[in-house]
């Protein structure tokens, strides 16, 4: 303690589960600036990924399929993923195959340009999939 005050430094416990503890002498107010600089630094160099969705029915026309197709193969060119939706209503649900057909249709419309991050699953009155660009699989 003598030692830091001496300098006019800090004694930071560095182990306090060793035995003896270990400690070091250093400006604990210059090395939690060093921290946080770091900290912004790793943070702007993060790549936040952007999920799109789209959002279908059973019955969707191919008309209405076609044009959700090309803004979902856009966004995945563009390196976003893609949650694709089917919401079943009333007695559909009976007819969960459909879905999964519809489901399938658009993962084989799309391989060119994504691969299947998550399989088609139900949540509630939901089916969901999750398209991931090709280039985040490599």
């Amino acid at each position: 303690m003598t030692m830091a005050q001496e300098r006019g430094m800090d004694l930071v416990e560095v182990a306090p589960d060793a035995n003896p503890p270990v400690c070091k002498v250093m400006d604990f107010g210059k090395f939690q600036y060093e921290q946080k600089r770091k900290e912004k630094r790793a943070k702007k160099n993060q790549v936040k990924i952007e999920v799109k969705e789209i959002q279908l029915k059973p019955k969707t026309d191919d008309y209405h399929l076609g044009i959700s197709l090309k803004r979902a193969r856009k966004w995945l060119e563009e390196g976003k993923k893609v949650k694709v939706r089917l919401r079943f209503r009333g007695r559909e649900i009976t007819h969960a195959y459909i879905g999964r057909e519809r489901l399938e249709g658009v993962k084989e419309e799309l391989s060119d340009v994504s691969v299947v991050e998550q399989m088609p699953n139900m949540e509630g009155r939901d089916m969901l999939m999750v398209l991931a660009p090709i280039a985040d699989s490599k």
